[in-house]
């Protein structure tokens, strides 16, 4: 029986791990003070060596001064779990092998997903469309549709999983029913959401069911390919806390609705899944009053500082954002209203960068898209979540297939202990 081979980190997430720029992490290797192992996918580090330089940084190394380091660079154990989904390597984002960006100029999400959850290559090419169950999918938008009319997208889409899951007979199948699962899931996230448009054709690809029940806006080829885009490059992005969260479920053997829910729970957040409805207002405020002013006024705003800039993981700009924004320029290009927001989006990009010197990242080119087509505000977090939800069942399958519980983390008491005397707190002056 051979050894498990020790785990092993990127330089990215080597990067995020010690709180430096991945270019410092190249500098320590330089100087002897880490290894690197050269594969056919870039460098690999060994987590267990960057664990215990991490700890010898956190001894010798004062605070650093400004905003909070990522989380786990203060020389706490960093949690390694290994995934084949995606990997984020020299300023690119993979999946499979495959580089992010050039399947989303060539495929689209419905073959992306099903190649994902199946493993088979032609799938790439002769997708099987993603369909919900008629049923399903009827329970879902009846349930929606009775929220308040201004319920919020993270409100209106755990509603639909919990309908779907209700109606579905083999959703505590763990076995070989789990990548159908997925596909009636996905399927039933956007089927049961409102129409605002018109109604799209019948078994049409998700991106154009989902087009309608984001905007009113007329469905080109451009724009239902901008959106295909944003799908299929937010279908995974190594371990996002909301990934985390789904693997967490699924390590509890969570059927593949719960796991889903766990994930929009964690994605419902300021600092991950949400950032793009401030983009929007950001971009709509500056097409009115100024790039100028609205910069300085969401700069004041919001505690992150001027909300969809910077990304730690791509030192030198997040790949999704640049890849988004040409689809959807193109998409703009033949529309006034929506050209004009794109060019007000770039200004402020531009402002931004030549200020802090830091780029826009994804979260700023769903804002742009949400604004330039007639979205809702929360229209970017919907997109987010339906591209994502593919994600997360891949992760769960490949869960499934490991011990349960295993993703279970050891807690370090710091309370007071029974039957020993506190002190009394300090006086506050």
């Amino acid at each position: 029986m051979h050894d498990e081979a020790p785990p092993t980190l990127s330089a990215a997430q080597a990067a995020a791990r010690l709180g430096i720029r991945t270019e410092s992490v190249y500098a320590y290797v330089s100087r002897g003070l880490l290894d690197r192992r050269r594969t056919a996918h870039g460098s690999r580090f060994d987590a267990m060596e960057v664990e215990r330089f991490a700890r010898t940084r956190r001894r010798t190394t004062p605070p650093p001064v400004g905003p909070a380091p990522p989380a786990g660079s203060d020389g706490r154990p960093l949690g390694v779990i290994d995934t084949d989904i995606s990997l984020i390597e020299d300023g690119s984002l993979w999946f499979r092998g495959r580089e992010s960006g050039e399947l989303a100029g060539t495929h689209t999400y419905d073959a992306v997903v099903d190649w994902l959850l199946t493993r088979d290559e032609d799938r790439l090419d002769h997708p099987r469309p993603l369909l919900s169950s008629p049923g399903s999918a009827a329970l879902a938008a009846a349930t929606v549709a009775a929220l308040p009319h201004d319920a919020p997208a993270s409100s209106r889409l755990l509603v639909a999983v919990a309908a779907l899951a209700a109606l579905d007979p083999l959703r505590l199948d763990l076995g070989d029913a789990v990548a159908s699962t997925a596909r009636r899931l996905i399927a039933g996230l956007v089927d049961g959401l409102p129409l605002v448009g018109e109604d799209p054709p019948s078994g049409a690809p998700i991106a154009r069911r989902l087009w309608p029940r984001l905007t009113a806006a007329e469905p080109t080829p451009d724009a239902v390919r901008a959106l295909d885009t944003a799908l299929i490059l937010l279908v995974d992005h190594d371990m996002a806390v909301s990934t985390v969260a789904a693997r967490a479920a699924a390590s509890a053997r969570a059927h593949l609705y719960a796991v889903v829910a766990a994930g929009l729970g964690a994605l419902d957040s300021a600092s991950h899944g949400a950032v793009s409805a401030p983009v929007h207002a950001m971009i709509v405020e500056a097409a009115s009053g100024g790039a100028e002013r609205a910069v300085a006024a969401w700069s004041r705003r919001s505690p992150t500082g001027v909300p969809g800039f910077g990304q730690f993981l791509y030192p030198d700009g997040d790949p999704r954002a640049g890849a988004l924004m040409d689809a959807v320029r193109r998409a703009a290009a033949h529309e006034a209203d929506a050209r004009a927001v794109v060019e007000t989006a770039d200004e402020i990009a531009r402002l931004v960068f030549s200020r802090t010197n830091t780029r826009p990242s994804v979260d700023f080119a769903l804002g742009t898209m949400s604004a330039a087509f007639g979205m809702a505000a929360d229209g970017g977090e919907i997109v987010f979540a339906v591209g994502r939800a593919s994600g997360w069942c891949c992760h769960a399958m490949a869960e499934y297939a490991m011990p349960p519980l295993r993703l279970r983390p050891v807690g370090r008491y710091v309370g007071p202990f029974p039957g020993i005397a506190q002190p009394p707190p300090r006086a506050r002056g």
